[in-house]
């Protein structure tokens, strides 16, 4: 059956033009065939709104003209900006400082991950009854390239990793093993801190402006998923369900 958003037919050969912009997403084609149905959602709507568009370009800048009249996301106020700053203490220090290693799990499409599971669960408390075994166990199991030198990873900063791995390695204190498993994008990984310097709190007056950034970039990207949704739920889409909420055109 072929994909059809209000009459427009996407062709295989559309799909095959979009798919490049994809190639990091975990369903490359899916993620395709979807920027290019809320594409045509899109210029559906700006059609019906009086934007008119012939070429490319100007179907581009449509889009952008219906988005800027149709999301109008909230400015934060003081006090959330405040509230914030004061729920994130951890994101607003200078200076903290750790030294860490790692043995990775890695995780791809054809990895059976309860069996990734169990296997990274044993090492790892084969680590916490045994300390001095994490080098070796690196360097036996590790699927990253830092394995060869026992995991190490160096000094890290803050901002440096994602942060899933950030919040456990500069939870843990120094010499010390995270006693679970911390499971990332990239995989499932035994963490280690060696030594761990603290840094200083930033004082709200100096990050007010950048936590009102954050915060307005939240609320507009919330806004126009909610705005796409409701595209979404009322469009003529034949030939393919979009579960997703708008992320193929806002990433």
């Amino acid at each position: 059956m072929s994909i059809t958003v209000y009459g427009v037919e996407i062709t295989d050969n559309d799909v095959e033009r979009e798919l490049p912009y994809h190639e990091a997403a975990a369903n490359p084609v899916q993620a395709a065939i979807e920027a290019l149905v809320l594409r045509q959602v899109l210029l559906h709507a700006s059609r019906a709104t009086g934007l008119t568009a012939d070429t490319a370009s100007e179907e581009d800048a449509a889009i952008e003209r219906l988005l800027a009249q149709e999301v109008i996301a909230p400015k934060p106020t003081e006090d959330e900006c405040r509230r914030y700053y004061d729920n994130h203490p951890e994101r607003f220090r200078s200076g903290d400082l750790v030294e860490a290693s790692h043995i990775l799990f890695q995780i791809t499409d054809s990895t059976p991950l309860d069996a990734l599971r169990t296997k990274a669960q044993d090492i790892l408390l084969r680590v916490l009854e045994d300390p001095t075994s994490f080098d070796q166990c690196a360097r036996d199991f590790s699927n990253c390239p830092s394995g060869e030198i026992g995991g190490n990873l160096g000094q890290l900063n803050r901002g440096q990793t994602v942060p899933e791995f950030e919040r456990a390695v500069f939870a843990l204190a120094a010499g010390s093993i995270a006693p679970h498993l911390v499971e990332t994008r990239f995989g499932l990984h035994i963490v280690r801190v060696e030594h761990k310097v603290e840094g200083a709190q930033l004082p709200f007056n100096m990050v007010q402006d950048s936590i009102a950034h954050f915060l307005a970039d939240y609320a507009e990207t919330k806004a126009t998923r909610q705005y796409l949704e409701l595209l979404v739920g009322q469009a003529d889409i034949q030939g393919v369900e979009i579960h997703g909420t708008g992320s193929a055109l806002l990433q």
